[in-house]
């Protein structure tokens, strides 16, 4: 039965496909309806050191309570991580800077706001194992990358990221309008996070 479960998610490592250039599902959306919208002398690197730089005034108005500022600029950093990967896959921006910067920007955003807010108001056990897994694949990306093997999102990473994402959400839109329910869905969405993010590591996904 194991072996047929790793035999399946040997499909989705990032040696399988190959092609870097591979299209996700939501890049044929992303190709139709963003993309045309974002000039050509914007770049996928432009947009996730854009997300860096971002990153510290979303914690800003989060720690400070300003969520009518801090929820949708959170919101709209995440989606900037869609925005650069569709663009790079897209237009055929990859880069091997990219690679690595581009997740490693998501866990950033994502890290920062579990580290002060996850652990906080749902509890340290969701809180540090977000972070040990995201540490975890962060970690196996840079040593694969150093020993010359591909490193590329996989279904599964992708799928955590936006379970992540929406769990953020749920829980910052919980305290900011005082609705305890939108916690307890936080919860269930982190833990399917939880159990992607173990896929991801499985299936050497970053």
């Amino acid at each position: 039965m194991f072996s047929g479960f790793f035999d399946f998610l040997k499909k989705f490592h990032p040696k399988a496909e190959r092609d870097p250039y591979r299209l996700f599902p939501h890049d044929h959306l992303m190709k139709y309806l963003v993309l045309p919208l974002v000039p050509r002398f914007i770049l996928p690197n432009h947009i996730t050191i854009f997300r860096f730089v971002l990153t510290p005034f979303v914690l800003w108005f989060l720690l400070s309570e300003q969520y009518y500022i801090g929820v949708p600029l959170f919101l709209f950093a995440a989606l900037t991580d869609a925005l650069d990967g569709s663009l790079a896959r897209v237009r055929k921006q990859i880069t091997e800077w990219g690679t690595l910067a581009d997740p490693v920007a998501d866990k950033l955003l994502i890290g920062l706001v579990v580290l002060f807010f996850v652990i906080k108001y749902i509890g340290l056990f969701f809180g540090l194992m977000i972070l040990f897994f995201e540490l975890v694949i962060i970690i196996g990306g840079f040593l694969r990358k150093r020993n010359g093997l591909y490193v590329s999102a996989n279904i599964f990473g992708k799928i955590k990221m936006v379970l992540q994402v929406i769990g953020v959400m749920f829980l910052l839109i919980s305290l900011w309008v005082d609705f305890d329910l939108f916690r307890s869905v936080s919860i269930g969405t982190f833990t399917l996070a939880i159990l992607f993010a173990v896929l991801s590591l499985l299936s050497y996904g970053i």
